[in-house]
């Protein structure tokens, strides 16, 4: 995309996944709270976009259209690929799920990501080894009763985090659960029968 702005670039992208994703163009405001920026700054990152022929847009709402996408979609409309991780961090394939499910945690999938459910000890939560989960990676609030990814001892682990007296928060009961760093929270589930 020659002649494009870094952000341009990423707004193009931002909006041919959330087109690929949810079966409709974003918002004008959708566009502004997934970058961070004021809706004004999104006029003038489209106006600039029309002019070098990239999208049409009308006065309605979600009337964005892409002029020359990147690539077909291959899904159908409606849902989401998200990136199954091996042990090693490496994306083995795609898990599929409903998009409206992720929508509004996540705006499409660039910060979610899944894993296979292995020797951890999670039936108490509903998860069962070979379970799929999916986990939101930052920003990530973690509250009391999320199951969170975290690492301990170089190996990716689940655990539980709790609410201590004075409204502190404990990840798991290792005697070092309060140093663990949060890689992300769980936030959905697939399970294969």
């Amino acid at each position: 995309m020659k002649g494009l702005t870094e952000k341009q670039k990423n707004m193009l992208e931002f909006m041919e996944d959330f087109m690929n994703t949810t079966g409709m163009a974003p918002t004008i405001y959708e566009i502004a709270e997934h970058f961070q920026i004021k809706t004004s700054t999104v006029f003038a990152h489209i106006r600039a976009l029309q002019k070098k022929g990239l999208l049409t847009r009308s006065s309605k709402a979600r009337s964005i259209r892409l002029n020359k996408p990147r690539k077909k979609n291959r899904m159908p409309a409606g849902t989401q690929a998200i990136p199954i991780l091996s042990a090693s961090g490496i994306p083995t394939r795609d898990v599929i799920c409903d998009a409206k499910v992720f929508r509004r945690i996540a705006a499409g999938a660039k910060n979610l990501f899944a894993m296979h459910v292995s020797g951890a000890d999670l039936k108490d939560q509903g998860i069962l080894d070979g379970d799929i989960v999916i986990v939101k990676t930052h920003p990530v609030n973690v509250a009391n009763g999320d199951i969170v990814l975290t690492e301990l001892n170089g190996r990716d682990v689940f655990r539980t985090c709790r609410t201590l007296p004075g409204g502190r928060l404990e990840i798991g009961s290792e005697e070092n659960a309060g140093q663990l760093p949060v890689k992300g929270v769980v936030i959905g589930l697939q399970r294969s029968i």
